[in-house]
């Protein structure tokens, strides 16, 4: 009787197929509905709307000065969504790294993305049900939503090492980010021109029925598209067994239970890997600032710039489609000088747009849509090498777990620009002054990153540096 071999964690993976490939990035295609569509555009004024009409305020009204009693904690209606989603970032912090620690340990990885991503799915499609005055309904929806949303990023990212070696991985993930930016640019098209025929002047109504049945629309979207990644995945159950097999050694339990006490282990032991800590701490650093330039693009056009709504809807999309060029340029280049010198480079293009922003005339629609261009081009590709290169500093057998570190990196600490930016907007009153204070997160997020020894870090974490960094 042949003798059962048990794999190593540290086992090349077994090659993958294009059609694996082209399931991973039909996912980014998938869940990018779910981004654009309800995070960007509908789900603030919708939620917010649906809060102020539990208020008592009028459908419709300009502003509101009502509170509702969410717990029996007095919160006033416009405060609603914002505190929601610091809410859902802190419990993001607790749920993600334990789903990357599950994930490592399941020979059924595919599981846990379909469980995830019919959750998040299955409970924004539920928003059909926030009518009226449900806004406890639609937080509690858009908590489940949004947290399953980051579970299944972890999932995700973590196939990202299986489906291919240290030289594919910048392009196979910058193709991903690509493919996401197109299909979310896609459906929120199709949306802002549903919205734009149906909705009638001076019926507040009907355009909150249409805020309602665009966001169910990226919940099928997003279910629907996930069932193509489910069916061209494979299992890569290799470094699972093992490390399941090094935990049932050491008595462990089931899955999720060896998951906790992995994670706990982890977090005792992460100081083995300091550059990986470097490098995550740089991340944390300069995607913030990313972040809080998204988040606060359409505040500073209409605040500052006196820019027309219309304006705005043409850029976010604008955005949307040119972060498709630009994360396949962005991955070509880095397949030439390598991801990290790529990223480098982005985050100098980063500071040009801040700073191009900060000289932007008021009432320049065109001025506006420009720079909104430059931002789509620099933003997929800085976002795509980001997670391949954090690929090369994962130990093997580990992906998920890291991978959920990283998202925290992503969405955990989101509150820091955008705190920046409002405490010196409050001490100048100028949108231009916040915005030029942003600066700080690229100038020492590049210097950070610049102080990565990269090659050495990737041979720590046990891994073989690609040929070109």
């Amino acid at each position: 009787m042949a003798e059962t071999v048990t794999p190593a964690v540290g086992d090349p993976p077994p090659a993958s197929t294009r059609r694996e490939r082209r399931g991973w990035y039909l996912y980014d295609w998938a869940n990018s509905a779910f981004q654009t569509t309800v995070i960007t555009v509908f789900l603030g004024p919708f939620l917010t709307t649906v809060t102020e009409l539990a208020a008592g305020c009028e459908l419709g009204a300009d502003s509101c000065d009502g509170y509702v009693h969410p717990l029996g904690i007095r919160v006033a209606a416009g405060s609603y969504y914002p505190y929601l989603i610091s809410l859902s970032v802190f419990l993001t912090v607790f749920v993600l790294p334990v789903i990357g620690a599950v994930a490592d340990r399941s020979t059924h990885k595919k599981r846990l993305l379909a469980a995830a991503a019919f959750t998040g799915a299955g409970a924004t499609i539920a928003m059909a049900l926030v009518t009226g005055e449900r806004y406890l309904l639609g937080g509690a929806l858009f908590l489940i939503a949004n947290i399953s949303f980051g579970a299944a990023v972890v999932v995700y990212n973590s196939f990202l090492p299986q489906l291919g070696g240290p030289d594919e991985r910048d392009a196979i993930s910058s193709r991903g980010w690509a493919i996401g930016y197109l299909g979310g640019g896609v459906l929120l098209a199709l949306n802002l021109v549903a919205v734009t025929m149906l909705s009638e002047e001076g019926n507040p109504q009907r355009t909150l029925d249409l805020a309602r049945w665009s966001i169910v629309s990226a919940g099928v979207w997003w279910a629907a598209f996930t069932l193509v990644p489910l069916r061209w995945l494979r299992e890569h159950p290799a470094a699972a067994v093992a490390v399941a097999a090094a935990a049932a050694r050491a008595g462990g339990g089931n899955v999720l239970t060896d998951g906790f006490r992995q994670l706990g282990h982890t977090l005792r032991n992460i100081k083995a890997y300091p550059l990986t800590l470097f490098f995550l701490l740089a991340f944390l650093i300069y995607n913030d600032g990313i972040q809080t330039v998204i988040t606060l693009a359409s505040q500073y056009g209409t605040k500052e710039l006196r820019l027309e709504q219309s304006t705005l809807i043409v850029t976010i999309l604008l955005v949307q489609f040119l972060a498709f060029g630009g994360a396949l340029a962005l991955g070509a280049l880095a397949g030439r000088i390598g991801a990290w010198k790529t990223v480098l480079l982005s985050l100098v293009l980063w500071t040009g747009v801040i700073i191009a922003a900060f000289r932007l005339p008021a009432e320049a629609p065109l001025q506006f849509m420009l720079l909104g261009g430059a931002i789509g081009l620099v933003l997929g590709g800085s976002q795509a090498l980001s997670r391949s290169l954090f690929s090369q500093l994962i130990p093997a057998g580990k992906e998920g777990e890291y991978y959920g570190f990283y998202e925290i990196s992503d969405k955990g600490t989101s509150w820091l620009g955008p705190l920046a930016f409002g405490l010196v907007f409050q001490l100048t009153a100028s949108y231009r002054v916040g915005l030029v204070s942003l600066l700080i997160f690229f100038v020492v997020g590049f210097a950070l990153l610049a102080a990565v020894p990269i090659r050495r870090a990737i041979v720590a974490a046990g891994n073989t540096p690609p040929r070109v960094l």
